[in-house]
């Protein structure tokens, strides 16, 4: 797939891919950490992959973005959608599919280091949210 197609696409088909991609990341993640039964390993997953858990940690992650993935967030964030969040305010939606679309992007483009970068940073957010409060 070349670079122009990426940056071209729709926002939401690159966060469908972010979304996967980004589950995936979390379960590894959780299952080196604590590898117990599934259901506790889901509700595990699931303060990662919250739309308010990936909301906060695009807001906090913005100003480390470069330039062309500020835009890619803002473009996806401002995006026009018909989808309702079953469990978040059309907000904090709209933030949480700005992370998923960066993480997509990032995917599709094949910037496995800089892929890593972000997702490390978004499950150390998390953990650290949820080990203040």
């Amino acid at each position: 797939m070349q670079m122009d197609d990426i940056r071209n696409m729709n926002t939401a088909v690159l966060a469908y891919m972010g979304d996967a991609v980004y589950e995936q990341a979390v379960r590894e993640h959780i299952i080196r950490k604590r590898p117990y039964n599934a259901h506790r390993l889901h509700l595990a997953a699931t303060a990662f992959v919250k739309a308010q858990a990936q909301a906060d940690v695009i807001k906090k992650m913005f100003d480390e973005l470069t330039e062309e993935e500020q835009r890619l967030v803002k473009r996806a964030r401002n995006r026009k959608t018909t989808a309702k969040a079953r469990s978040a305010d059309p907000v904090t939606y709209r933030w949480a599919t700005a992370f998923e679309a960066l993480v997509g992007y990032l995917y599709l483009a094949g910037d496995s280091e800089r892929l890593e970068y972000v997702v490390t940073k978004a499950i150390d957010i998390v953990e650290d949210g949820r080990n203040a409060g």
